[in-house]
């Protein structure tokens, strides 16, 4: 799964990386701790272009009787999106990205669990796969969510967790966005992203709280 990750780059960077204007009323900051249930930045293609804004990580499909299952839906599985109700109509036209600088997993080590950053090894932002959805209250009070896509790992991650997010290759990105794709390429576009161009270290155990947000928690421990 991916439960985790950091975004941590100026919004200059972020707009510019992305060619996308500000939606109304986003106020962005830099997050070392991004965690399930908060709101994230996300990028959204239009007819007018990139838009970055927020949208709250946990899917609530716009079907559901109670907000709560967002907490069953931070990942989905890129095997199975054309498979699942919550997801199999998210695909064609409702993809997102999650701008990232890094993401956190935990390594099994005998009986302790090892916190790793995994990265790009030049430290640049690199785009999450996810999928959004407006699910709307009894009150007609909307909330707009997302989920992060998940797939097999790559050979570094192999050695620390048995999924990764799906990391969108730079010149996938316009694609991916684009609400006029075809279902079938975007598809393809959901494999593991190449080893060689990523590393891993340990970081602190304070990650695992998500009440601990700051530059520390992404800093080498030996």
């Amino acid at each position: 799964m991916c439960g985790r990750f950091t975004i941590t780059d100026p919004i200059e960077e972020i707009m510019d990386r992305y060619y996308a204007s500000i939606a109304e009323g986003y106020e962005y900051k830099p997050n070392y701790n991004a965690a399930p249930m908060q709101f994230i930045p996300t990028i959204i293609g239009s007819k007018d272009g990139n838009r970055l804004g927020a949208l709250r990580w946990g899917l609530v499909p716009n079907w559901a009787k109670d907000e709560k299952i967002g907490n069953k839906m931070i990942n989905a599985r890129a095997e199975t999106l054309t498979e699942k109700p919550a997801f199999k109509r998210l695909i064609s036209s409702k993809r997102c990205i999650i701008p990232c600088s890094g993401f956190y997993e935990w390594k099994k080590d005998g009986s302790v669990k090892q916190p790793m950053r995994i990265l790009m090894k030049d430290a640049s932002i690199f785009s999450l796969a996810g999928l959004y959805d407006t699910w709307i209250d009894p009150e007609g009070n909307k909330l707009s969510t997302c989920t992060i896509i998940t797939t097999e790992p790559n050979s570094l991650m192999a050695d620390i967790h048995d999924r990764m997010p799906v990391i969108l290759r730079p010149q996938d990105e316009a694609d991916w966005l684009n609400k006029e794709s075809d279902q079938e390429s975007v598809l393809r576009l959901l494999s593991p992203h190449e080893a060689n161009e990523m590393i891993a270290y340990k970081v602190d155990s304070a990650v695992g709280n998500v009440r601990n947000n700051n530059e520390e928690l992404i800093r080498e421990v030996s």
